[in-house]
């Protein structure tokens, strides 16, 4: 299963100019962006699929005026009760998500702990030095589209990124093992 979207995003921002440092290096793995911006076009691809180490996965890619993009690939984890959101090319941060019903309805999205993995190393982050994220996506009747919103900051930095859009998205059947070779991983992540 596939749905595949185009919207817009109304605005993307950053936090104050000493977090770009940060921004652009997140950039370089697709997991974050310094860009600010209004009226950004941008594309979603999500694909269901299970990864090779077999678990279920969906994709949450998201191209911004077909140039940045944020690369995330969830899993539900039995250790852990909760989505684990692999963020990244190269799945460098595993990030506990709490998913629970928005007051408008929709789905609310609070990101947890957060993982670095590579190669052999493999430590918590400490939120002081990472954000915590709050997303809320739900359907709009008035305007029949989809809506988005995602706000990242930290408690001792304030505010760090985030945007706000619309967009219309269509599901489609794919068959197994159909997922473009664009959206997935250039590495798989084992440790939750």
């Amino acid at each position: 299963m596939a749905s595949i979207g185009t919207g817009v995003m109304d605005r993307l921002w950053h936090g104050a100019p000493y977090t770009l440092p940060f921004l652009y290096l997140g950039a370089w793995r697709r997991i974050m962006f310094p860009e600010q911006g209004r009226n950004v076009p941008f594309t979603i691809e999500n694909y269901a699929y299970r990864d090779p180490l077999g678990r279920e996965t969906v994709s949450w890619v998201r191209t911004f005026a077909g140039r940045r993009r944020f690369d995330a690939y969830m899993i539900w984890s039995e250790q852990r009760g909760c989505i684990v959101d692999y963020l990244g090319t190269h799945q460098h941060l595993a990030v506990d998500l709490h998913v629970s019903v928005a007051e408008n309805g929709g789905v609310a999205i609070v990101s947890g702990e957060q993982r670095f993995y590579e190669g052999p190393v493999g430590f918590r982050f400490p939120l002081l030095l990472s954000g915590v994220a709050k997303v809320c996506e739900w359907y709009d009747d008035a305007e029949s589209c989809f809506r988005i919103s995602v706000n990242v900051s930290n408690r001792r930095w304030g505010p760090l990124f985030g945007y706000d859009g619309r967009f219309q998205a269509e599901s489609k059947l794919v068959e197994s093992g159909s997922v473009p070779q664009h959206i997935l991983p250039r590495r798989v992540e084992e440790r939750e």
